[in-house]
């Protein structure tokens, strides 16, 4: 959605092929973009990785910190080292890329849209790793924010719920009722339905833009509702524990499985 509104993409990826697919198709219809493989966890790798945008495009206007992994578990099930982990990519990740974009951000006075989550604002059962971290995110925007206006440059996050990717598809299809879990989903948002990675995708590139020009510090809430009572319709809806309980569980081995929002 960047590069249909002109945007140079540099597509930062620690999966080197999928940065090279997204960066195809990019330059499939006509944009301008090349894929960088790199650990967001990895101050090397991150410092690498501007140098790469920058050298390339000659200059560097938005940073979009969208990497992010989950892990459901209660709380006295979580590993340290699982942790730490968490807290690399979903919160160092973010800090390591302001740090090395903001001299290059000044130059341009630039924008920083970073991925938080409605669970860094309103917490959720079984996800307290993951909810740190995405509240680590949204404290990180705030103070980023007041330190960098004078300067021009704005930081904002988004902080969605549920969100229809490829991901979440995967988590359905892995699901033993997948019929049922994705409607329990669709129904724990208010509106009914789960977002499209495109109504996500819209505030980022509206956050970057000129029409965003005095809103700075702000966690944008992009949920259809959820903050509300995310969880109680699902629930409501079972009318049985043993339900809600499978759906937790399903959620955490998939997690443990390695999935990433």
């Amino acid at each position: 959605m960047f590069a249909d509104e002109g945007a140079s993409v540099a597509v930062v990826d620690i999966d080197a092929s999928a940065a090279r697919e997204t960066a195809d198709r990019i330059l499939e219809l006509g944009g301008q973009a090349i894929p960088v493989q790199a650990d967001v966890a990895q101050e090397a790798d991150v410092e690498r990785a501007i140098h790469t945008a920058v050298q390339r495009f000659g200059r560097l206007d938005i940073l979009f910190n969208n990497a992010g992994v989950i892990l459901p578990k209660a709380m006295e099930d979580v590993q340290v080292e699982e942790w730490d982990r968490l807290m690399n990519i979903n919160a160092r990740g973010v800090f390591l890329f302001m740090k090395y974009a903001l001299p290059h951000l000044r130059k341009t006075r630039g924008k920083i849209i970073n991925m938080g989550s409605m669970t860094g604002l309103a917490g959720q059962k079984r996800n307290v790793v993951y909810s740190a971290t995405k509240g680590a995110v949204i404290a990180m925007t705030r103070s980023a924010a007041v330190d960098l206006a004078p300067e021009g440059i704005r930081v904002n996050a988004i902080c969605p719920a549920g969100v229809l990717t490829p991901l979440l598809e995967r988590w359905f299809a892995q699901h033993p009722n997948p019929v049922r879990v994705r409607e329990s989903q669709d129904k724990s948002h208010l509106l009914g339905r789960t977002a499209l990675p495109e109504e996500i995708a819209s505030v980022a590139v509206f956050l970057a833009s000129d029409e965003s020009s005095f809103i700075t510090g702000q966690a944008i809430q992009v949920e259809g509702g959820a903050t509300i009572g995310y969880g109680v319709g699902p629930k409501a809806e079972w009318g049985a524990d043993e339900t809600a309980h499978e759906f937790l569980d399903h959620h955490t081995r998939f997690g443990e499985a390695g999935g990433a929002v």
